[in-house]
């Protein structure tokens, strides 16, 4: 790679992004949603009880129906799964992830245009599937 000023220009212009990210709305909920996250006694309790849950179901997993307790484990993994997802605390932090991760694919959409409409964009999200010439097959070529 080459160091010219174009290059220094590029760099200054991500500084200036990222700055701009780092003090918007929606970063700033990300990282108090974030916070309160792993701060959560409750929560932490919920998230220790699931994983116990799911290594139980997971050493029974390989052997499926042969497995005598196999349905109620899965279904108890279910269960602790169901009420991790819906705790306030874990729901606002998937919201917020979510919106953070909207303005990323936006931006990352937006700089490959820039460039070129030839550029493939793989956000992974079906909503950008029409502004992306992905369509969610770039690695499929």
């Amino acid at each position: 790679m080459i160091y010219d000023d174009q290059f220094f220009e590029i760099e200054d212009q991500v500084e200036k992004l990222l700055k701009t990210l780092e003090d918007s709305q929606t970063f700033k909920s990300y990282l108090l949603n974030k916070k309160n996250l792993s701060q959560d006694k409750e929560v932490q309790e919920i998230r220790s009880d699931f994983l116990q849950k799911k290594e139980a179901f997971d050493r029974v997993a390989a052997y499926g129906g042969y497995a005598p307790d196999h349905r109620e484990k899965q279904r108890s993994l279910r269960k602790a799964k169901r009420v991790l997802d819906v705790h306030p605390v874990v729901a606002e932090f998937r919201i917020s992830e979510t919106e953070l991760q909207g303005v990323l694919d936006e931006l990352g959409i937006k700089i490959a245009r820039s460039i070129s409409e030839e550029i493939k964009v793989d956000t992974g999200n079906p909503f950008f599937e029409s502004r992306s010439s992905c369509g969610g097959k770039c690695h499929a070529s």
